[in-house]
């Protein structure tokens, strides 16, 4: 027979404990990276609702500028949604649009980011959205003195 060692009692209890450590460590790395591709994704929505914005803000409204009031948004929305829709073809995207104060356009866009690891837990994607604005300005009164 063979002689039984002793202080062999807690053999594999390591294993155990760094296993169990190590399936944590790869959660918390999926939870990060994850969190930073739904934060990349809320920049190129605010990107591409902010360039919306630019896009619409060059849509004059010409009538009022001849007769010198000064530089005003045309506040059509037919117009300003067809401008924003080409520019957001490419990316399947739609804004929705708003005016204040006949000088600011407001965008909003809703997007989905797509995930990659919390796939597994049933979650393909997650909803971002996009917020951007322009505001007219014009002219300068009085030249800068140094």
């Amino acid at each position: 027979m063979r002689a039984r060692r002793t202080g062999d009692a807690d053999g594999g209890s390591i294993a155990l404990f760094v296993a169990i450590c190590a399936a944590g460590l790869v959660m918390m790395i999926g939870i990060v990276l994850e969190a930073g591709g739904r934060l990349r994704a809320i920049e190129t929505a605010d990107a591409r609702a902010q360039e919306v914005a630019r896009v619409i803000g060059q849509q004059l409204d010409e009538t009022a500028l001849l007769r010198g009031g000064g530089y005003l948004l045309a506040q059509d929305v037919a117009a300003a949604r067809a401008a924003a829709d080409a520019y957001l073809q490419p990316y399947g995207l739609h804004a929705e649009i708003g005016f204040r104060e006949g000088r600011t356009v407001v965008v909003d866009i809703r997007a989905q980011y797509r995930t990659t690891l919390l796939g597994a837990f049933a979650v393909e994607s997650l909803e971002v959205r996009g917020h951007g604005s322009a505001t007219l300005v014009h002219g300068v009164k009085e030249a800068e003195t140094a």
